[in-house]
This record gives structure tokens, C-alpha cells and sequence, in this order.
């Protein structure tokens, strides 16, 4: 004879008041592995909109961040094609347009469903400003049509704007430091703050600008030069200028420039050129350049031979003329009556300097005196020993001697490195295999006002309550399926 009907009843009751049970043990013991689901990942996009070209970057970091600023990573770097769009002024909306390809690339990276909140930001730098200075409208034109076209795409638009040489230069010692694990760095299981004394200064130069950026051992007695930030929950002040028109491209149209009004003709027998070397340009290439004053109107229709003499003496004369030193005799002072502390600790020099004294074999930290030699014996080969030992690379060729021997110029002369402090500058393109921009340092100062998601405590506390919470539940209906089990079995006797 099988169970009665009460029996199988109970069976049932019993059954699931088990499998009750059973759920809230697996809950305790999933509970006491604290296992927590991996921090979702945020995404930054920044173009660097700079006076050659234009550049994207992805960056991302864990949503939970330390001490309330981002670990950033970079994802994806894009090169634009065609040039920066301060060439644009013809058709401003081709340069939102040139955007579109690597913009596309950055979606197809970024989950779609984080694309609203992902912000994209694109900084023009000094290209820009002197657009900016030259025809206001123009400049306003071409950011309209950038944003136009990343304001229509699924991202958080944070805006298109003209970045302060001061801005550049700072954003650029983050990145710096942070790479190199000046700022925080990962001991012993956790993110720890790094000795102080150990930040490094940070040296760049574009075409249009070039940027001094570092930590002085006094006060910084010039408000206008200190830039303030609060990253991985310290407070850092340095000094950060921006030379605008002492950037590489800009300083050698400058040095043409002058060269030309001192001749007063149009075969210009230039002294940083190699012996041998001609070439003609048009004279629009200086008369459309807002760094260039000349005291008598340049002809655009006119056309400049220019001769190379070889004369690195002379050369170093002239190149000396687009400063003026005298500021220094009152007090720190770096050139043209712009304040600067004396330099102190390491340098990275990268951007212009970098690929300049890479070409010149001059990263080795070697001495002052050899630097400058090695450069003067570069200047004074002829053109034709010079082409023959660097086949196809003749279009940036001919500038590389004016190039090593202003950029010797600004660091010693400008800057204030000595024969004992020169060996303190490291000529990288990179740190931690990650190219040196100011794009990173401006997405790291940036993951400070996005919102975190749920921090890690609070989750492991809320998952604790949750499941908490269900075992009660669980157990409460164990209890009152059990209870009325028994009372049910009891009414039928």
C-alpha cells in the first residue's frame, strides 16, 4: 500500500523547505568568497588638433578609481589624415569632415552601450592660436565644424576649443610622470604614492609652440605660470609656459625671415642650410605666418632661392637673434621677459626634440660638448655627402641642421641647462611604451569630475545585505511552509 495523500503532502512541503535550505547555504558560501563582479571599464576620447596634423586617441580605466582620479590605459591611437585642421580655412567643414574615419574607428571600439557616456573632447593647439590671433573668424568657423560633426555622433560632446599653451604644457607633465610612476605606482598588492623628489620635468615642442613644464625647489613667484592639480589624492604645483612661435616650424620660417630682410634680395645664401643645397620658395610661406613681422611688406607673389653655406657659426648667430636674453641679467628670467625658475632635476624632452636628436644620433645622454660638436660637424657637411647618407629621406633633410642647432639654443641659452645639468634631459618619444602627449594627462585630470560607478566597499556591503536579506527570506517561508505542513496534518487526524 502506498503513502496516503497526507503523507505525499508533507513529502512536498518537506521537499521544498529542503531546497530552501539548500539555496541559503549556497548563498552563505557564496557569500563568504566575496566574490564581486569585475569593475566596469570607462572610455575617454580626445583629438589633439595640433598645427601638422590631428590625432585621436581612446583611453580607458576601471570605473572604480583611486582616490577619486582614473588608471588610465590607452587603447587605440588614430592618425587623421591630410593636415591640421587650422589649414582649413577655405572649407572649414572638410576638417570635421577628416575626422570621420578614426572617429569611426573609436565607436566600433567603445561598447554602444556606453557610448553616451563616454566623453569626447578635441583640443587645438597652437596651430589654432595663431589662427586665432591672425582671423578670429576663421578660427571660430573651423571648431564650429568640428563640433558639428562630433556633436551628431552617439558620444557626450564636452566640446572643440583653442587649449592654452600653459594647459598643453601641464597636461603634458601628467602624462610624463604618471607613465613613469611618479605620480602613483603599484607595491606590494596596492597603489601607493611614490617618494617625493621624484617628479620629472617635462619638455615639449610642436610646430607652432614649445612647452617647459616643471616641479621648482622654491616658490613660483608668477601666479600666471602655476598650474595646480589634485590627482590620486595629492596636490601638485608647478611651473608650465608656453613659447608660442618658438615652436620648431614657426622658429625656422622666423630665422628665414630675418635672414631675408638682412640681404634684402631674393637669393638669400643661408648659413644653417649645407654647403651645395638650393632650393626655391615662395615668398606666401612667410608673409601668411602671424609669427613673422617684417619691417617692409613681404611680395606673396615673389619667389626666395635660397643657398646653403654650411656656416653652423653663423648659423647659431642668427638663430640667437630670434631670442632676446637681457631678461636674465634682472633676475629668472628664460628669454623675451618670461619669467622661469631655475631648472632642476630630470627632463623628458620629447615631441620636436625628440625626433630631431634622434635623427642626430644625440640620445644618449651625451655631454654638452659633444652634443654641440657632433652637431656643428653635421652642419657642416655638404649636401651631397648628407644626401648620400641618408637616401630618401630628403624632405625633412635639409632642416635638421637648423633644427639641432636651435633646439641647442632654446635648452641652453633659453632654458638655462649647463654642462652639469645636461645630462638631467632624456630625449624620449616614449614612457612605459605609450607615446608622450597631453592627451593623457588631460583624460587623467578629467576622470576626476566623472562619476565613479558604485565603489567597491559599498558594493561588497550592498551584496552582503542582499544576500542577507534572501536568506531571511528563504528561511521565513521554509518556517511557514513547515508550519502549515504540520498544522494541515494535524486538522486531519
Amino acid at each position: 500500500m502506498g503513502p496516503s495523500w497526507k503523507e505525499r503532502i508533507f513529502m512536498v512541503l518537506l521537499g521544498v523547505a529542503t531546497a530552501s535550505g539548500l539555496t541559503v547555504l549556497i548563498l552563505i558560501l557564496v557569500e563568504a568568497t566575496s566574490v564581486l563582479l569585475p569593475a566596469k571599464t570607462k572610455f575617454g576620447i580626445v583629438f589633439d588638433a595640433g598645427s601638422s596634423h590631428t590625432s585621436l586617441f581612446v583611453y580607458q580605466w576601471p570605473a572604480d578609481k583611486e582616490k577619486d582620479t582614473g588608471l588610465v590605459s590607452q587603447a587605440l591611437a588614430c592618425e587623421v589624415e591630410g593636415p591640421g585642421i587650422s589649414s582649413y580655412t577655405l572649407d572649414p567643414s572638410q576638417a570635421g569632415e577628416s575626422l570621420r574615419t578614426c572617429l569611426e574607428k573609436a565607436l566600433a571600439l567603445v561598447p554602444r552601450a556606453q557610448h553616451r557616456q563616454t566623453p569626447v573632447f578635441l583640443g587645438a593647439t597652437a596651430g589654432m592660436r595663431l589662427l586665432r590671433q591672425k582671423n578670429s573668424s576663421q578660427a571660430e568657423d573651423i571648431l564650429v565644424a568640428v563640433s558639428q560633426v562630433l556633436s551628431q555622433s552617439p558620444l557626450d560632446f564636452w566640446g572643440a576649443e583653442v587649449l592654452a599653451g600653459q594647459d598643453e604644457g601641464a597636461f603634458g607633465w601628467i602624462t610624463v610622470n604618471y607613465l613613469l610612476g611618479r605620480l602613483i605606482q603599484y607595491s606590494s598588492g596596492q597603489w601607493t604614492q611614490p617618494a617625493e623628489g621624484m617628479l620629472v620635468g617635462a619638455l615639449d615642442m610642436g610646430g607652432a609652440s614649445t612647452q617647459i613644464c616643471f616641479a621648482p625647489r622654491g616658490p613660483i613667484l608668477d601666479q600666471s605660470s602655476q598650474a595646480i592639480f589634485r590627482l590620486y589624492g595629492t596636490n601638485y604645483s608647478i611651473y608650465t609656459h608656453s613659447h608660442l612661435c618658438f615652436g620648431r616650424d614657426q622658429a625656422l620660417l622666423r630665422l628665414l625671415a630675418r635672414l631675408l630682410q638682412s640681404s634684402r634680395t631674393t637669393l638669400l645664401r643661408h648659413p644653417c642650410y649645407h654647403s651645395g643645397y638650393q632650393t626655391t620658395l615662395p615668398l606666401a610661406t612667410l608673409s601668411e605666418s602671424p609669427c613673422i613681422h617684417t619691417a617692409e611688406p613681404l611680395d606673396p607673389t615673389q619667389n626666395l632661392t635660397v643657398e646653403g653655406t654650411g656656416n653652423p657659426g653663423a648659423c647659431v648667430a642668427a638663430i640667437r637673434g630670434l631670442f632676446n636674453f637681457s631678461c636674465q641679467d634682472e633676475g629668472d628670467c628664460a628669454f623675451n621677459g618670461v619669467y622661469q625658475p631655475p631648472v632642476q632635476g630630470q627632463f623628458y624632452a620629447f615631441s620636436g626634440f625628440y625626433y630631431t636628436f634622434h635623427f642626430l644620433n644625440l640620445t644618449s645622454r651625451q655631454p654638452l660638448g659633444t652634443v654641440n660638436a657632433s652637431i656643428w660637424d653635421f652642419c657642416q657637411r655638404s649636401w651631397w655627402q648628407v644626401k648620400s647618407s641618408y637616401p630618401g629621406q630628403e624632405r625633412w633633410l635639409p632642416d635638421y641642421c637648423a633644427s639641432g642647432l636651435y633646439i641647442l639654443t632654446l635648452l641652453r641659452d633659453g632654458y638655462g641647462f649647463q654642462e652639469e645639468t645636461w645630462p638631467s634631459i632624456e630625449f624620449q618619444q616614449q614612457a612605459s611604451g605609450t607615446d608622450i602627449g597631453w592627451t593623457l594627462g588631460y583624460m587623467l585630470n578629467l576622470t576626476g569630475m566623472i562619476p565613479a560607478e558604485v565603489p567597491v566597499e559599498w558594493r561588497a556591503q550592498s551584496y552582503k545585505v542582499w544576500v542577507a536579506g534572501v536568506a531571511f527570506v528563504v528561511l521565513t517561508l521554509a518556517a511557514i511552509l513547515g508550519a502549515a505542513a504540520v498544522h494541515f496534518l494535524w486538522l486531519q487526524d
